[in-house]
C-alpha cells in the first residue's frame, strides 16, 4: 500500500506568476503545491485502508456516496475529498483572459435570478462578508434555479448532491501574501480571474444532466 495512489495533484493550466498582479506567485504556488497537495496525500492515505471499490471513484462521486465510506473514516474522506474537489474547480474557473461578465445562458440565468450581474456581485459580496471562519462560497444549480451560499471547512455541495458551477475559496491560506489581501481584495481579484466562458460550461452541463435525470421513458422516447 506504500505507493497506493487512487488521486494525483492536477497541474495547473497557467503559470504560477500568470495570475498576477491579481494573485501573487509564491502565494498561488503554497494554495496549489502544499494546500492541494495536502488534501490529495490525505485522501490517498485514508482510501489505502479502505474498501478498494472507493478508490476507483472520481473525487465527486466519491462525495456524492460518502455514506458509503465507514464512518471512523468519513470525516477525513469528507474534508480531503472535499478539499480536492473544490481546488480542482477552483483552478478550472480561473484564467489570466478572465474577468468581465457572463454571456450566453449563464447570463440570462443570473439576470432573471438576480436581477443583473451587479446585484449578483453584490449578493456574492454579502455572503462571503458573513461566513465566520473558513469555508467556501458556491454558486449551485438546484432545482433549475441558481442559488448561492457558503458551506464551512472544505465541505462541498456534492455531499448533498448538488453541482458547484463556481466556487470562491475563503480561507485565510487563499490571499495571504498576496497584493489583494483580506476578502474584499479576494474579491476585487477573483472578479478579475473568473473564467466565465468555464463557468457557462459548467452550468450547461448541469442543465444538461438534470434534464437527463427529469426524462423518463416512454416520455421521452
Amino acid at each position: 500500500m506504500a505507493n497506493f495512489e487512487a488521486h494525483t495533484l492536477p497541474e495547473l493550466p497557467y503559470d504560477y506568476s500568470a495570475l498576477e498582479p491579481w494573485i501573487d506567485a509564491r502565494a498561488l504556488e503554497m494554495h496549489h503545491g502544499r494546500v492541494h497537495r495536502a488534501h490529495v496525500d490525505g485522501l490517498n492515505a485514508v482510501l489505502a485502508r479502505l474498501d478498494p471499490y472507493l478508490s476507483t471513484l472520481p473525487v465527486e462521486d466519491l462525495l456524492k456516496e460518502i455514506d458509503r465510506v465507514p464512518e471512523d473514516s468519513r470525516s477525513t474522506v469528507r474534508n480531503h475529498g472535499g478539499g480536492h474537489a473544490n481546488h480542482r474547480l477552483l483552478w478550472s474557473t480561473l484564467s489570466p483572459a478572465g474577468g468581465g461578465k457572463p454571456s450566453g445562458l449563464l447570463a440570462e440565468a443570473i439576470d432573471e435570478q438576480f436581477g443583473s450581474f451587479e446585484t449578483f456581485k453584490a449578493r456574492i459580496a454579502h455572503i462571503a462578508g458573513n461566513l465566520f471562519g473558513s469555508g467556501w462560497l458556491w454558486l449551485t444549480l438546484t432545482r433549475g434555479k441558481l442559488v448561492t451560499y457558503t458551506l464551512p471547512n472544505e465541505d462541498s455541495p456534492l455531499l448533498v448532491g448538488e453541482r458547484p458551477l463556481l466556487g470562491l475559496d475563503l480561507w485565510e491560506h487563499a490571499w495571504t501574501r498576496s497584493p489583494t489581501e483580506g476578502r474584499d481584495g479576494q474579491l476585487e481579484a477573483f472578479w478579475n480571474l473568473v473564467d466565465w466562458e468555464e463557468v457557462g460550461n459548467h452550468y450547461q452541463a448541469a442543465r444538461d444532466a438534470a434534464a437527463k435525470r427529469q426524462c423518463q421513458q416512454p416520455q421521452c422516447a
